[in-house]
């Protein structure tokens, strides 16, 4: 039976997280991890949570949002994760254990070494909780797309399936320079004529898509992709993607033929995917705590933030 682990997100008021640093006696000594501990048996997850905050660096936790919770096979062990992020906690935070530790920027803990089975959390950390579809639904792209980050929304998809490469390219060619300006993602549904060609910062593979690619290229800097099931999940994490969508978690008024997954089903079929997920489909920015607490990333749509 794997051991299960809990780990607590810690912000300041600035947004720093804090991390702490292994002895070097210890196993994986020397390398940085976010303060949490083991589950000790009968015992709750935000019980040990607490505890072992209360422990390692003497806060006390008032509230915690689930992040992500994934399982990793070291050579020696395995290990089941259960990360939070800690929304509201009391005391001042400092190593309890005679530890080193430091408060780091977000965009900072990709310098510091972490446990390989930290690449999952810091994906989790680094992704925004809204994942929005720009779709070429519409006559006025570039209108939509201010209208997204309008709202804050920081990871975009351009679904350009309908339009030529021409029209692709010149809207891109404002598109991704605007987004980046507001510290924004854009994506590019592989269904767009030549999508790897185009400027972008990654590509979405649709799911049929997804079973073609045996690997993932290594100049590409993000990639992400559409699941329906439990197969598509698996492959996904096979190659190497950031992220996923899983959908349709609820019905939709597109797809009113389409039986979809629930949130009891969502929850069940990513428990075992190591990486993190958005809720797609029928889904509102209301459900965004729900699809946390099914252990999903957050929310991704549409029409939801139309």
């Amino acid at each position: 039976m794997p051991l299960s682990i809990v780990i607590g997100i810690v912000r300041d008021e600035e947004g720093k997280i804090f991390i702490t640093r292994r002895h070097d006696t210890l196993h994986l000594g020397g390398l940085w991890e976010f303060p949490g501990g083991k589950v000790e048996r009968g015992e709750m997850l935000g019980t040990a949570l607490a505890r072992e905050l209360r422990e390692e660096i003497g806060i006390e936790v008032i509230s915690a949002v689930p992040l992500i919770s994934f399982q990793h096979a070291y050579s020696d062990r395995e290990i089941h994760f259960h990360v939070f992020d800690i929304t509201e906690y009391t005391g001042k935070a400092q190593s309890q254990l005679g530890q080193g530790w430091i408060w780091a920027e977000c965009h900072e803990l990709q310098h510091y070494i972490f446990p390989a089975a930290n690449r999952i959390i810091l994906m989790a950390i680094y992704l925004p909780s809204f994942y929005a579809i720009l779709n070429d639904d519409c006559e006025d792209l570039l209108a939509r797309l201010e209208h997204l980050l309008a709202q804050g929304i920081t990871l975009i998809q351009a679904r350009l399936k309908n339009l030529s490469e021409s029209q692709v390219r010149e809207f891109l060619e404002i598109a991704h320079p605007r987004c980046n300006e507001q510290g924004a993602l854009l994506l590019v549904n592989s269904g767009t004529v030549k999508a790897v060609e185009m400027s972008c910062d990654g590509i979405h593979l649709t799911g049929s898509d997804l079973l073609t690619w045996d690997s993932r290229p290594e100049n590409l800097h993000w990639l992400s992709a559409s699941c329906h099931n439990q197969a598509e999940l698996k492959h996904a994490q096979k190659i190497g993607v950031d992220f996923v969508v899983l959908s349709p978690v609820l019905r939709t008024e597109t797809h009113l033929d389409v039986e979809p997954l629930g949130w009891e089903t969502f929850e069940s079929l990513i428990i075992e995917c190591n990486l993190p997920v958005y809720a797609l489909g029928g889904v509102q920015k209301s459900d965004l705590q729900t699809a946390k607490f099914a252990g999903g990333q957050g929310i991704a749509g549409i029409r939801t933030f139309l």
